[in-house]
């Protein structure tokens, strides 16, 4: 065994680097240099060697590599592995009417299988934080937040774990069964226990918690404002779906007498502590609340696709100043499961809408998945972008294969290309991902739990 100290400074040079910095920097052939996992310096050529630090310094020659901040996923259900492949031609009402009866009968084991895949296929596509909106807990179902946190844990990537609830079942005119939802006050204190139990809001933390009802049509007013106080009293961020139907903006108008956002503003959930899953259907007057609150948005153009949703105004909410990430959603609405490629999609998708070939460009949609995401978490102090003082969440992304070689713009080639095989993934300058594999866990054995905890699902499911 070598008793030779192990490298503590890592520089990656000889590769076009993407800051995502306010400037938009960019490198054409440049270095980053990680101490103690925190970037030390980021610049164009090659990296000085430290004085007197030689032998403490591995390098890495990413001749052909882009590198870029870490993805940030800010909205997914990692439960909804299980389900994939169902309900495929619905729309987002009737798509949960067939699947709540399914998810009703999830168990911790499940949950645990679920998240270990779903973050698994967001680490080895370039995620390094990823949220997830766990809001279903059937009675005797087990410790399924503490199912996720340990999957996060596992695959070792940051975790944003909201914590959600429904209090509307069935009985009360929402969706869910009644046997899935909990009564208000249970929800309620499980949240704030959750809080108590599991966040971690100090630099370079690996998980926080946030607190997130459903959305409107599962949730009760009571809750929804008791929630927001909660949240405010403990000093953590506030999640939910909103606008993101025409179904869900008539439901709102005839259960409320108010569209969606003047709802949201009623109940204490707008502001800068608040982010929004989707938001499809937004008029002038709600982009401009949104903008006026600091509220965020989590953009998910696949799954917003898949269930025939809409088409988000996501240029009209970047040009107003709020703050916009990704997210992948459930794969149950978004089967591939990885946020890459939603940066393709999110300019794609844009660009059939008013704007047209000006509604996005490449630069831009890095940043919805970098420094978005960070801002919509409330970690752009630490995260989505490559400077000095910031988390060493990188990722090496190979460009110098067949499906890239005659893109000449990198960002271009990361976005609008074929898939690009990762080279490094680090989060907090430790590697996750290598040439392709997982470090961290067994892809394999993931995907037969996975296999296995989806027969057991469809199997219990009436």
């Amino acid at each position: 065994m070598s008793d030779q100290p192990t490298p503590r400074r890592l520089v990656i040079e000889n590769c076009a680097v993407a800051t995502v910095d306010a400037g938009n920097t960019r490198h054409e052939r440049g270095h980053l240099v990680i101490f103690d996992g925190v970037i030390e310096a980021v610049g164009p050529g090659p990296a000085p060697v430290p004085a007197g630090r030689t032998g403490e310094v591995r390098r890495v020659d990413a001749e052909g590599h882009l590198a870029t901040p870490g993805l940030i996923n800010t909205h997914h259900h990692f439960y909804q592995w299980l389900t994939r492949g169902m309900a495929t031609d619905h729309n987002l009402f009737d798509w949960l009417v067939a699947l709540y009866p399914v998810w009703a009968r999830i168990d911790e084991p499940m949950v645990g299988a679920a998240a270990r895949a779903s973050l698994a296929m967001m680490a080895r596509g370039g995620v390094t934080t990823a949220s997830d909106h766990h809001y279903i807990f059937p009675r005797g179902s087990g410790d399924l937040l503490g199912a996720t946190i340990a999957a996060g844990r596992e695959v070792g990537i940051r975790l944003t774990a909201t914590r959600g609830s429904m209090d509307r079942g069935e009985s009360d005119g929402g969706l869910p069964p009644d046997f899935a939802v909990e009564s208000t006050q249970e929800a309620l204190r499980a949240t704030e226990e959750a809080v108590d139990t599991h966040h971690d809001p100090s630099f370079g933390s690996m998980l926080h918690i946030a607190v997130a009802p459903c959305s409107p049509f599962t949730v009760s007013t009571e809750l929804m404002r008791e929630a927001a106080a909660l949240a405010r009293r403990k000093g953590v961020r506030l999640h939910t779906h909103g606008s993101e139907t025409v179904e869900e903006e008539k439901y709102c108008h005839e259960l409320f007498g108010m569209g969606p956002t003047e709802y949201f503003e009623t109940t204490g959930w707008l502001g800068e502590d608040v982010w929004m899953a989707h938001c499809v259907h937004m008029n002038d007057t709600d982009v401009a609340a949104f903008a006026r609150t600091g509220t965020g948005v989590a953009h998910c153009p696949s799954s917003n696709a898949r269930l025939a949703a809409g088409i988000a105004r996501v240029p009209d909410l970047l040009r107003a100043g709020v703050p916009v990430g990704l997210g992948v959603d459930g794969t149950a609405s978004n089967e591939t499961g990885e946020l890459h490629t939603e940066l393709r999609n999110a300019l794609l998708v844009n660009r059939l809408g008013p704007h047209r070939e000006k509604a996005l460009g490449v630069d831009d949609a890095l940043r919805l998945a970098t420094m978005g995401g960070a801002r919509v978490l409330g970690r752009d102090r630490e995260l989505g972008s490559l400077e000095p003082g910031k988390l060493a969440d990188v990722v090496l992304w190979r460009l110098d294969g067949l499906g890239h070689s005659t893109i000449a713009d990198p960002v271009a080639a990361l976005v609008l290309g074929p898939p690009a095989p990762i080279s490094l993934a680090l989060v907090g300058g430790e590697p996750v991902v290598q040439d392709g594999r997982l470090l961290t866990v067994d892809e394999d054995t993931i995907a037969r739990e996975a296999r296995t905890q989806a027969r057991r699902l469809v199997d219990a499911a009436p």
